[in-house]
């Protein structure tokens, strides 16, 4: 009886070790999408209304390597970015109309300063900084946005 119940609490110990090792995304309520950038796929959260677009990462300690948000806008524009309580270091990459990345730069925890596009940008994504240079993305590539993340309708 005493091994049995040794064995039942080494199986829950190694169940929570397991589960706290588990990084789930978040439950944002956001659609997301799979997007190839430079040489690696992504998933992406897709920000299309101004209170999304406006709340972005903010308040998260942590996200999966392969994550990201995918800003979306109805026009291409020059607005600026900044990481007003958003706690992770970042990589933001602006994309125009045509699908060109136009600009890739990082973005630091908690910076208040803006972060812009040297020319006007349709979508930004944010990943963990370093995954853009890591998947080889250059400006001047061309990426494929998806349907999903193509316009401001939900």
């Amino acid at each position: 009886m005493r091994a049995l119940v040794l064995n039942r609490s080494l199986l829950l110990a190694l169940m929570l070790i397991g589960m706290g090792c588990y990084r789930s995304k978040p439950n944002t309520g956001l659609t997301t999408v799979q997007m190839k950038l430079g040489n690696d796929t992504f998933t992406l959260e897709i920000a299309r209304t101004d209170a999304t677009r406006q709340r972005g990462l903010m308040k998260r300690d942590s996200m999966p390597a392969d994550s990201g948000m995918i800003f979306v806008f109805e026009k291409e524009h020059s607005g600026g970015f900044w990481m007003k309580n958003t706690r992770i270091p970042l990589d933001i990459i602006f994309v125009n109309a045509a699908g060109s990345v136009v600009g890739i730069r990082q973005m630091k925890p908690y910076d208040l300063s803006s972060t812009t596009s040297p020319k006007p940008y349709k979508w930004a994504i944010e990943l963990n900084q370093g995954a853009a240079e890591k998947a080889g993305v250059k400006v001047g590539d061309q990426v494929t946005v998806p349907d999903a993340a193509r316009d401001t309708k939900e």
